[in-house]
C-alpha cells in the first residue's frame, strides 16, 4: 500500500509539473522526465501503433543519466516482433519481465532487441483509445518493488498518457486545420500543395489538381511524388525533377534559404515550376516540415519569351538585331567554330530611298532579310547590321567552293526578288567574306573589319559580286 501511495503522489506531481508546460508534446515530455527522475528508472518510453504499417514507433523518450537515447533507432519497430506482448494486452495483462534472461529461449527475436539496450527488468503497459490498443507505456530497469503497486501504477500510467496523448491530437488537429487555412492562400497559384515531414517522410496532401483539398498520409512523399511526377513532368525533364524533390538532401540544399525552385515541362501544364519552402525546425535546428508545391507558369514563360524575342529580334525584319547577333559570334569564336562571316549590303540604297521614299526602302530591306534567311541552315547566324547592312555567320564552312555555292544561292534568291513599287528596278547586293580556322584567337571586331574590307572590294566591282578576305 505505501508503494502505491508513494506512486500516486509521483504521478500527481508529475502532472502539475507537465501543467506548467505550453504545449501536450512538452507537457508529455516534462511528465514522463519527471517521473523518470524521481521513482528510479533507466528509461521510460511512450510507442504510438501505426496498424496500416504494422509497425510502432518510440514517439516519447525519457533517459537516466548515462543511459543511451533509443528513440531514433526506434521508430519502426514491426509489431510482431513483440507479438507475444499484444497477446498479453489483449488478455487485459501488463509485460513484466523480472530478469531478462527469463525469455532468452520463448522469446529469443525481444530477448535480442531488449538485452542489446542494456535492459535487465522491464514493465509495459498498454494504452487503449476508442476500444482498441493505441500503444503502450513502457519502464526499463525499474526499481525492485511489489508487483501489484507497479501494476496499479501501470494502469493509472496508462489511462493518463492517453487522455494526454487526445489533448494532443485535438491540439495538433486545430492547428493543422488553421495552418492548412494558411495555405489556402497558396490554392490560388499552386496546381499541388504538399505538407512533409523531412524527418519521418510522411506527408499530406493540401491540394491536388483533381480533387481540390486532401488529407491523406498514405505510404512515404518518395513514392508519392514519383508518381505525381510521372503522370505530369515531360520524359526528358523526369529524372532532373525527381533529384529536386528528393526529401533526403532538402534540408541542405534549403540551409540559409527562404526557397529552392526548379522548373520542368509538364505534359498536362505545360512549363511549371516546383518549389521547397521550409515551415518548421525542432529544438536542435533540423528542419522539421517544409511545403512543395508545384505551380504552371506556362503563361509567364511565353511572356518571358515573348520580351527575350524582342530583346533579341529586329522588329522591321524579324531577324536577330545587332547587339544579340554579335554575341552569339563571339560565343562561337570564343568556342573556337570554325566557320566563314560575311558582310552584306544592298547597291545603291541611299537611291531607292531617295527616289521611292522610305517606305520602299523599309520592303526592300524586309525582303532581303527574308531572302538570307531561306539560304540559312538551322546553326548559321543572321542579324541586321543598321540600315541595309546585314551579317551572317556560317558555321563549319572553312573552303571557297562551299563558300561560292552559297553566294550563288543568296544572289540567284534575290535577282527573283521583285518589289511592285521599284518597277522594273532589280535590287542587287554586294558581300564580303572571311574564314576562321578555330585555331587562332579573333575577335568578332576583328573578323568584322576583314569581311568588311572585303565587302567594300566587291561594291567596287559592281552588284552581285562577293570577295573573299586575303591578308
Amino acid at each position: 500500500m505505501k508503494t502505491v501511495i508513494k506512486y500516486e503522489l509521483t504521478i500527481n506531481k508529475a502532472i502539475r509539473s507537465a501543467l506548467s508546460y505550453g504545449t501536450p508534446d512538452e507537457q508529455l515530455n516534462e511528465f514522463i522526465s519527471y517521473l523518470g527522475r524521481h521513482i528510479g528508472a533507466d528509461r521510460i518510453y511512450i510507442f504510438e501503433d501505426c496498424p496500416e504499417k504494422n509497425i510502432t514507433i518510440n514517439t516519447y523518450e525519457w533517459c537516466a543519466e548515462g543511459v543511451n537515447p533509443e528513440i531514433d533507432n526506434l521508430q519502426s519497430v514491426p509489431m510482431e516482433l513483440i507479438g507475444w506482448w499484444y497477446d498479453l494486452f489483449d488478455q487485459e495483462k501488463n509485460v513484466i519481465i523480472d530478469d531478462m534472461e527469463d525469455i532468452k529461449e520463448t522469446h529469443p527475436e525481444s530477448y535480442e532487441l531488449l538485452s542489446g539496450q542494456n535492459i535487465h527488468r522491464l514493465v509495459v503497459a498498454p494504452f487503449r483509445y476508442e476500444d482498441g490498443i493505441r500503444g503502450f507505456f513502457g519502464v526499463d530497469n525499474p526499481p525492485d518493488t511489489d508487483s501489484i503497486g507497479l501494476t496499479l501504477f501501470l494502469d493509472m500510467m496508462s489511462t493518463l498518457i492517453i487522455s494526454m496523448i487526445k489533448i494532443r491530437d485535438t491540439h495538433n488537429k486545430t492547428n493543422r486545420m488553421a495552418r492548412f487555412m494558411g495555405y489556402a492562400a497558396f490554392a490560388q497559384i499552386y496546381i499541388f500543395i504538399h505538407y512533409i515531414n523531412v524527418q519521418t517522410h510522411g506527408y499530406e496532401v493540401i491540394k491536388n489538381a483533381d480533387n481540390g483539398f486532401e488529407d491523406t498520409t498514405d505510404g512515404s512523399f518518395e513514392i508519392h511524388i514519383k508518381k505525381l511526377l510521372k503522370n505530369c513532368c515531360a520524359n526528358e525533364y523526369l529524372s532532373k525533377e525527381l533529384a529536386f524533390a528528393d526529401i533526403d538532401t532538402v534540408e541542405e540544399r534549403l540551409d540559409g534559404r527562404a526557397s529552392i525552385v526548379s522548373e520542368f515541362y509538364g505534359t498536362a501544364f505545360g512549363w511549371c515550376r516546383g518549389r521547397f519552402i521550409p515551415v518548421d525546425y525542432d529544438n536542435d535546428g533540423r528542419l522539421l516540415h517544409v511545403i512543395y508545391c508545384i505551380e504552371s507558369i506556362d503563361e509567364q514563360k511565353e511572356r518571358e519569351n515573348s520580351l527575350l524575342s524582342m530583346a533579341q529580334t529586329d522588329l522591321m525584319t524579324g531577324i536577330y538585331n545587332r547587339g544579340h547577333g554579335e554575341s552569339l559570334i563571339e560565343q562561337s569564336l570564343h568556342n573556337k567554330v570554325k566557320g566563314m562571316m560575311c558582310i552584306i549590303d544592298c547597291d545603291e540604297f541611299k537611291s531607292i530611298n531617295d527616289t521611292y521614299g522610305h517606305s520602299v526602302g523599309d520592303d526592300v530591306i524586309i525582303a532581303i532579310a527574308h531572302t538570307l534567311q531561306n539560304v540559312c541552315r538551322k546553326n548559321d547566324i543572321i542579324m541586321r547590321l543598321g540600315g541595309d547592312e546585314f551579317a551572317m555567320y556560317f558555321p563549319g564552312v572553312t573552303e571557297k567552293k562551299s563558300a561560292n555555292e552559297i553566294f550563288e544561292r543568296i544572289f540567284k534568291r534575290t535577282e527573283k526578288l521583285n518589289i511592285k513599287a521599284l518597277g522594273d528596278r532589280r535590287i542587287t547586293l554586294s558581300l564580303g567574306a572571311c574564314f576562321y580556322d578555330g585555331i587562332a584567337d579573333i575577335s568578332y571586331d576583328s573578323l568584322y573589319c576583314k569581311a568588311d574590307e572585303a565587302m567594300y572590294k566587291s561594291k567596287k566591282q559592281g552588284g552581285f559580286c562577293a570577295t573573299i578576305y586575303e591578308p
